[in-house]
C-alpha cells in the first residue's frame, strides 16, 4: 500500500512546479514591464530637463544682446550698429497692442525660416538649437511715468529706461519636449 502513495504524489509535484513556473514567468514579465516604464520615464524627464535648458541659454544670450545695446538705441533703423529696429526677420518685435495675441504666440514665429534669432551659444543633444525674439515694451522717463526708476541703480544718461521682454524656446533631444520661458529686462541709458 505504501506504494499507491507514492506513485498518487507524483503528479502533484509536477502540478506545483508548473504552478510555481508560471508565477515566476508572471513576476518576471511585471518586472521587465515596470523596468521599461521607468526607463522611459527617466527618458523623458531628461528631455524635459534638456529643453529647459536650452531655453534657458536663449535667454541668456537674449539678455546678453540687450546688455550690448548703446545709448543711441533707435528702433527705426534696424541698420544702426548697436541699435533695435522692428525687424520682424532678425527676431525683435514691437509689443503688440492689447487684445492682439502676442508675437510669441504666432505660429510661423518658432517654424519658419525668419522672425527669432538662434541662439550663438551652440548646445548639443538638442533637436534644434536655441531660439528667442526680442520684444520693446515700453519706454519708461523718470519722473514722467507712473513707474519711479530714480532709486534704481545710480542715475545715469538720460534718465531714460527701455523694457524688453525676451522669449526663449528650447527644444529637447527627440524635438517633442519644448520649454518656452520669458524674461524681462531693463536697460537704462
Amino acid at each position: 500500500m505504501a506504494m499507491r502513495n507514492k506513485q498518487k504524489q507524483e503528479g502533484i509535484v509536477l502540478f506545483m512546479s508548473l504552478v510555481m513556473l508560471l508565477l515566476l514567468t508572471v513576476l518576471g514579465v511585471s518586472s521587465i514591464q515596470t523596468t521599461s516604464l521607468q526607463q522611459r520615464m527617466a527618458r523623458n524627464a531628461n528631455d524635459g530637463n534638456l529643453a529647459f535648458q536650452a531655453a534657458e541659454l536663449a535667454l541668456m544670450d537674449g539678455e546678453n544682446l540687450l546688455q550690448a545695446l548703446n545709448s543711441q538705441i533707435a528702433f527705426g533703423d534696424p541698420g544702426a550698429p548697436g541699435t533695435l529696429g522692428p525687424n520682424e526677420a532678425n527676431g525683435y518685435y514691437f509689443e503688440e497692442e492689447p487684445g492682439v495675441a502676442p508675437n510669441w504666440m504666432e505660429a510661423g514665429v518658432w517654424t519658419g525660416a525668419t522672425g527669432f534669432r538662434v541662439s550663438e551659444t551652440v548646445m548639443t543633444g538638442v533637436n534644434g538649437q536655441p531660439r528667442y525674439i526680442v520684444e520693446h515694451v515700453k519706454t519708461v522717463i523718470s519722473g514722467a511715468d507712473t513707474l519711479n526708476l530714480d532709486n534704481i541703480g545710480q542715475d545715469i544718461g538720460g534718465g531714460r529706461t527701455e523694457i524688453f521682454r525676451v522669449t526663449a524656446r528650447g527644444t529637447g533631444a527627440t524635438g517633442t519636449a519644448q520649454a518656452m520661458i520669458q524674461g524681462t529686462y531693463g536697460k537704462r541709458f
